[in-house]
């Protein structure tokens, strides 16, 4: 017999093994990353490479432009450090909760799948008191990503208009900080609360950031 294109007894012994082992999830960012992404993660290195972005310049590394295409090996490796981001300003008022929204400005997908990822049972940010909500009413945090496209500024101020006070800006990923190789960034670097550097961030990043931003320490 087949449901849905697999066996019968496959999807009955998938089923029994969930029910058995549980849903294992992560106790990051509490404890150390389990099998933590080379790339993105901190490079560390000497020397002067072609980097599309300026990344990399007079040998030092800029975590924000950085779109992790690679070029700039040997010279610069990757450490699996997933601590990629800069908390500029965070608030006591987030530290029970943290409602987040999030808008594209116009980018290629990743970083909008690594976000939802962190919602996942491997994560679960939810256990970290950060929420998904679909209405900027409700949001606490605005994450935007990607370039700004001449057609999302409109809805990217009535979002930010419609949030209730007070409130944090999030750039998530190279294209809404820096423009990586697209455009330009949605906002100034100063003017956002967190900075989540990547192309796209790990969920490691995205949400230690997050949780740094709540107010919480590892």
């Amino acid at each position: 017999m087949v449901v849905g294109g697999c066996s019968y007894k496959m999807t009955k012994n998938w089923f029994l093994r969930g029910t058995l082992k549980g849903i294992k999830t992560e106790k990051f960012p509490a404890a150390d990353p389990l099998n933590p992404p080379l790339w993105p993660s901190r490079l560390n290195g000497s020397g002067d490479v072609q980097c599309p972005t300026d990344a990399i310049k007079d040998g030092i590394w800029d975590e924000q432009r950085c779109i992790f295409c690679r070029r700039c090996l040997p010279n610069y490796k990757p450490t699996e450090e997933q601590d990629i981001f800069t908390v500029r300003e965070n608030t006591n008022e987030f530290r029970k909760s943290l409602n987040i929204y999030f808008v594209d400005t116009g980018s290629c997908g990743s970083c909008n799948t690594e976000l939802s990822t962190i919602f996942s049972p491997r994560y679960d940010a939810n256990r970290l008191s950060i929420f998904a909500v679909n209405t900027p009413r409700h949001a606490d945090v605005l994450v935007l990503m990607g370039v700004l496209t001449e057609m999302m500024k409109e809805p990217l101020y009535k979002a930010l208009e419609a949030m209730p006070e007070p409130k944090a800006i999030v750039l998530l990923g190279t294209c809404s900080i820096t423009g990586g190789i697209m455009g330009k960034g949605v906002l100034l670097p100063e003017d956002a609360n967190l900075i989540l550097a990547g192309c796209p961030p790990s969920p490691y990043t995205i949400l230690e950031g997050l949780e740094r931003l709540k107010g919480g320490k590892k």
